[in-house]
Parts: structure tokens; C-alpha cells; sequence
């Protein structure tokens, strides 16, 4: 019989860890125009242990075109638990972020920021160990409670979360799923939602973010290829 979660160091470890870092978050309106905006976003098989995690630099003002890139792959072993994926995502977007040349003004994380269950997503997380703004947009709700938003482009809801306003839920085209939204570090909720609206020209999910998605996952598609035809030439 597996051990239940608390029980287990390593899960005792990262939530401590987890606290600690949250008393370091600072909420604070975006300072812009920002022109240089990130994606951060992982790609995996299916119950796999190899992660290619990969941030985006966007032009904001040339129609999002991608100006630097890094993937970073790497074996995780830290197990999957609900509330503590940072600890499988961050590492290997720090690594990505020291690989750029062109550093993001801002970051948007496709993950949670402080609408979280101890307050500290991945977009946090990774906020306060590069000192650099960060936003969580996912496109599913981890926790909290919301009102259906309005059904117009930038329409949005408070997604509130004991009581307080911890995100918003945003309608980034019109009668179209939302995305949740919340600040990760050195951002708030109103300039982030402005930001997730700015990037959103034409779909759902944000420019830097869609396009980061899409550089991991061709970084994954691309590496198991390699390997297939090595295994043919052998």
C-alpha cells in the first residue's frame, strides 16, 4: 500500500518549500508598454519521466514573431501530485531563461499563478526565482470559485478564492471558452488580464503561449524521431 501523501518527505519538503516562497511574492501593476513577452510551457508522453520544457520570446509589436527560444530537456523523477507540478515545470524553464539572449520583460506561464491552493503556482514560482514579472494562464480552473463571464472579447469575472480575488476568469474571444487567469509575481490581476487580452489577438490561448507550446512540442516529436531512426540504422 502506497504511503499517503503527507507522509512523504519529499511532499513535506516542497510544501515547506512552497510556503516559504510565497511570503516572497510581490503583486504589483505590470509596468509597460511591455514589447518582449514570454511563453513557458512542458511537453511529455503520457506517464513519461522526460520533460522538454522550452520558453518563447514574442515581439509584441511585430505581430508576436518569436525573436529567441530555448527547450531544455531533462529527466524528471519528481512524481506527479496536484498543487506541486513547479516542482517537474520550474527547473526547466530557469534553464531555458539562462539559455536566452533576448530576456522576456514579462512571462506567461501556461499554469496557475497565486490561484492555488497555498497560493503559489508555477507561474509564481517561477516568478520569484528569476526576479522576473510572471503570469498564470491555464486553461482550466484549479481552485476557487467563479460567475460565468461576460460573453464578449475581455469580458471577465473575479475568480475568488477564500473569500479574496485571487484571479479572473477571461473571455479572450467572444463565446468562447475562458482561460483563468491570475498574477504570478511582480503583476496583479487588472494588468494581467490587460496583457492576456493584448496577446490574444486571434485565439483563445495567448500568442507566447501557444507558441511555446508548439516549440516543445515539436522539440519532443522531433527528438523521439531521432531516436526511432537510430534504432532502425542500428
Amino acid at each position: 500500500m502506497k504511503k499517503p501523501l503527507y507522509s512523504n518527505p519529499r511532499y513535506n519538503e516542497a510544501v515547506t518549500l512552497q510556503e516559504r516562497l510565497r511570503e516572497k511574492i510581490v503583486l504589483r501593476p505590470l509596468e509597460g508598454p511591455l514589447r518582449y513577452v514570454g511563453g513557458a510551457d512542458v511537453s511529455f508522453n503520457l506517464y513519461g519521466r522526460t520533460f522538454w520544457g522550452g520558453i518563447v520570446v514574442c515581439d509584441a509589436a511585430n505581430d508576436f514573431e518569436i525573436v529567441d527560444g530555448a527547450v531544455v530537456v531533462r529527466e524528471v523523477d519528481f512524481p506527479y501530485i496536484p498543487g506541486l507540478l513547479a516542482f517537474r515545470e520550474v527547473p526547466l524553464f530557469v534553464e531555458a531563461f539562462a539559455r536566452l539572449e533576448r530576456k522576456p520583460e514579462a512571462i506567461i506561464v501556461d499554469g496557475q499563478g497565486i490561484a492555488h491552493p497555498r497560493g503559489i503556482g508555477s507561474a509564481s514560482h517561477l516568478g520569484v526565482e528569476l526576479g522576473v514579472p510572471t503570469i498564470g494562464c491555464a486553461k482550466n480552473r484549479l481552485c476557487g470559485e467563479n460567475e460565468e463571464p461576460p460573453p464578449d472579447t475581455g469580458g471577465w469575472s473575479p475568480l475568488l478564492l477564500d473569500g479574496s480575488v485571487a484571479g479572473a476568469v477571461l473571455r479572450t474571444r467572444k463565446n468562447v471558452k475562458p482561460v483563468f487567469v491570475s498574477p504570478g509575481h511582480l503583476s496583479d490581476v487588472e494588468t494581467s488580464v490587460e496583457l492576456i487580452i493584448r496577446c490574444s489577438p486571434r485565439y483563445r490561448i495567448p500568442e507566447p503561449v501557444r507558441k511555446a507550446h508548439a516549440l516543445v512540442n515539436d522539440a519532443r516529436r522531433n527528438s523521439q524521431l531521432e531516436e526511432e531512426e537510430e534504432k532502425e540504422n542500428e
